[in-house]
């Protein structure tokens, strides 16, 4: 809005024509992060919105210290993907005191005044869970043995772990043949899936199914998978989420079995909303973000037009 004093954000943002965005990003654990910072950083070019970005290296505390630097060099909005669900109230006081808006990325707060943030632009977690559950139960309608699964779940009190894990127990909790065997964090890393991966093959002489909440912990496990001699996609079949380039080419190759698309490239979005909530429009609290799944087939004829 309207010209401001001297020492207002919004004048300072009149002058120049460009907004400032303050962006905490979680860290690089994944092929799918790395996807989404490019797609951040580069919208940002595009929407010539001036870039002030911070990674984490997975630590709240970091995170935290990002954003009460955002707030003391006065940017426009902050945006950020939090890495954990808890803790966020505070900090987001201090932005909201300080009259800057703050959009949430790709991971939700679990804070109960919603008026700390104006909008979440991300993925439905628990709805990927389920779409996981959903060809699982599938693949196993005509069988009546019990089915056992091991689960590599996300980081630790993440949205995306959390939600995974609820939306995909939902779904296979209606019959009784399926049984979680082992369930444990891998913190979204593929050397971490991989040990993980690793005591699963140990501690449970059978196994029937690997969910992991992301392609690089799948892709991890199947290192574990083969070097315990077994076949990853014939004698223990993997379900993934995220669609990244080489959970794709490991679906191709029939190692994985099913992945649930959860698409990192949200920077176009989140440039869009930023310029709305700093001009003072309302936007929806909620703005879910495209997806789809994908066979072994489907893997094979989307790689070669494939972006992450």
């Amino acid at each position: 809005g309207g010209g401001g004093g001297g020492g207002d954000t919004g004048a300072k943002a009149g002058d120049s024509g460009a907004i400032t965005m303050g962006f905490s990003q979680v860290g690089a654990e994944s092929g799918w992060r790395t996807a989404n910072t490019k797609s951040v950083q580069e919208s940002a070019k595009t929407a010539g919105v001036e870039l002030k970005f911070s990674d984490a290296q997975q630590k709240q505390e970091n995170q935290i210290k990002a954003i009460r630097s955002y707030i003391q060099q006065k940017v426009d909005v902050i945006a950020f993907s939090p890495v954990v669900e808890s803790g966020w109230d505070t900090v987001l006081k201090e932005a909201k005191n300080a009259k800057i808006p703050v959009i949430l990325t790709d991971r939700a707060v679990d804070s109960p005044d919603t008026s700390l943030y104006k909008t979440f632009l991300g993925s439905d977690f628990v709805e990927e869970g389920k779409k996981a559950g959903q060809w699982l139960v599938e693949q196993y309608k005509d069988s009546k043995d019990p089915v056992n699964i091991v689960e590599l779940q996300g980081t630790t009190g993440s949205a995306p772990a959390n939600d995974r894990k609820a939306g995909f127990a939902e779904v296979i909790g209606a019959d009784a043949k399926f049984k979680v065997v082992a369930s444990q964090t891998g913190d979204f890393t593929r050397a971490k899936g991989k040990e993980v991966m690793e005591a699963f093959l140990k501690s449970t002489p059978d196994i029937d199914v690997l969910f992991a909440h992301n392609d690089d912990m799948g892709l991890g496990a199947i290192e574990a998978i083969e070097g315990a001699g077994k076949v990853p996609g014939k004698d223990i079949k993997i379900i993934t989420i995220d669609a990244v380039k080489d959970g794709m080419q490991a679906l191709a190759d029939g190692k994985i079995n099913y992945i649930v698309e959860c698409s990192p490239l949200l920077g176009p979005q989140l440039m869009d909303l930023a310029k709305k909530v700093v001009g003072g429009q309302e936007v929806p609290a909620r703005v879910v973000t495209e997806e789809t799944t994908f066979t072994q087939d489907q893997a094979k004829e989307a790689l070669p037009n494939r972006q992450y």
